[in-house]
């Protein structure tokens, strides 16, 4: 029998205990990464198959927890889900590595696309390819609206709030930001007097048989490191901030508020503070900001932008990085336009999502007393209804955009939208626009197909057109 010898060394607990090493971690987050496409619901499964369902990392109802806690953060919820759960397995580090990893292969993907498009975006053949992309695109928003939709409103008084939102942004110009405001404030209120309409419901739960905290190999118990302390919020509120916002007023105070590279620093930093309900949501901002007030893109280029985030790995918030290199690239100073551009494009993709590793690494130690909230669950329904008004509105401005070669802006009465020009109408983008609602609605095609058949359509009329002119 073997006897205890107390005098020898005891071995310190090895960490980490789950038993995941951080080099098999980053296989794993880089494979999700790749597999990243479809937008946050597809990206979010993506994740829940990998994580929950196949490595068995940690358990439902901590996967849902972090979710629900992403949801009522601005940023890409996806990349900040794939953040927190790499903190949680492993440390800082594991954060960083994760979320990282998660934005990588689209912002490369992106900035090769964009030096194409600034290249060569003028050639015919480029012009066709993305003349069918901006039609599976509307399908595609129109998708998310019903998506969103089907979730959020689940009342009149939701559906009330949708409508009011729509109106608000499209026919007044109301800033997005102000209506996502307005709309917390009627749910928290809504909340705290109990009006049923208000109360949370759903989720994001599956019919299949689900993974207990309990039997994953992180555990049902919170990880040391997880554990709230003042002092490590005012450490990682102190880096994250500093990695954000030295950069940001040194290139303002050195080249001054009106400078190109200025003005995207200031815009997308505030953006990453306003950015709740997602990519398509916020796109309505950022459209109206950058192509009306800053003139960085033209209308069909948003369009272009989004057909790129769409067709790459990532979050389709990396369309800004489209839109911060055609802004550059267009006003390039002393720099020349590509290198303009390639700036432009990194500091956009740095000043968007700094602050979500600020958000995860400051806030995911206090999420235990966000549950059971119920005021602020009600502000997260309000602001989730009205962010499907906001994606409608992003639908029909995309639209207006792509059918119209020209449209009258009315303004009066406090009314402030652009009207479209019937006699301006191009019949093949609308065509081509139905041939996508009609592939994902009717015959539940993929988004990838969708993208891919109203490319290589948008390719076959352009070579029926060169031959018809010969």
């Amino acid at each position: 029998m073997e006897t205890l010898d107390i005098n020898a060394p005891t071995k310190p607990p090895q960490w980490p205990r789950h038993g995941v090493s951080l080099a098999q971690a980053f296989r794993v987050w880089l494979r999700v990464a790749s597999l990243s496409f479809g937008g946050p619901a597809g990206q979010i499964a993506v994740m829940h198959r990998i994580i929950v369902e196949e490595k068995r990392w940690i358990g439902e109802a901590r996967f849902l927890h972090a979710l629900n806690y992403c949801m009522l953060l601005p940023g890409p919820e996806a990349q900040q889900l794939a953040t927190y759960i790499g903190w949680l397995m492993h440390r800082t580090l594991g954060g960083i590595m994760a979320g990282g990893l998660f934005v990588l292969p689209g912002a490369v993907a992106i900035m090769a696309l964009s030096y194409i498009y600034a290249g060569w975006g003028s050639v015919p053949l480029v012009v066709a390819l993305f003349f069918g992309l901006k039609a599976a695109v509307l399908a595609i928003v129109l998708q998310a609206v019903m998506r969103v939709g089907r979730r959020a409103l689940k009342n009149r008084v939701m559906q009330g709030i949708a409508a009011a939102a729509f109106i608000a942004i499209f026919f007044f110009g109301m800033p997005f930001p102000l209506i996502i405001l307005i709309a917390g404030l009627a749910g928290y209120v809504g909340g705290r007097t109990k009006l049923a309409a208000f109360q949370p419901g759903g989720g994001h739960s599956s019919g299949a048989k689900t993974l207990a905290d309990a039997d994953s190999l992180l555990g049902e118990e919170l990880p040391d490191h997880a554990r709230p302390t003042i002092a490590r919020a005012m450490l990682a509120s102190s880096i994250w901030l500093v990695l954000w916002l030295v950069p940001v007023a040194i290139i303002v105070l050195s080249l001054g508020l009106h400078n190109t590279f200025s003005e995207i620093a200031l815009f997308f930093s505030k953006m990453a503070m306003v950015t709740f309900g997602g990519a398509y949501a916020v796109l309505a901002y950022v459209a109206q900001q950058a192509v009306e007030t800053y003139g960085w893109v033209r209308p069909g280029e948003m369009l272009d932008g989004l057909g790129m985030a769409e067709t790459t790995p990532g979050p389709l918030i990396m369309v800004t990085q489209f839109v911060g290199f055609m802004g550059a690239y267009r006003n390039p100073g002393q720099l020349h336009p590509m290198v303009a551009g390639t700036l432009g494009g990194l500091l956009t993709t740095w000043v968007t999502f700094i602050p979500c590793f600020l958000w995860i690494f400051l806030g995911a130690p206090f999420v235990e007393a966000l549950r059971g909230n119920r005021a602020l669950n009600a502000a997260l329904s309000a602001i989730t209804a009205a962010v499907v008004g906001v994606i409608l509105n992003l639908a029909v401005w995309f639209a207006l955009h792509a059918w119209f070669r020209e449209l009258r802006p009315m303004r009066a009465l406090g009314l402030s939208f652009d009207a479209p020009v019937i006699a301006s109408v191009q019949p093949w983008a609308v065509a081509l626009s139905l041939v996508g609602m009609i592939a994902i609605f009717r015959f539940k095609a993929g988004m990838l197909q969708t993208l891919a058949g109203c490319s290589l359509a948008g390719l076959v009329l352009y070579f029926i057109g060169v031959i018809a002119r010969t």
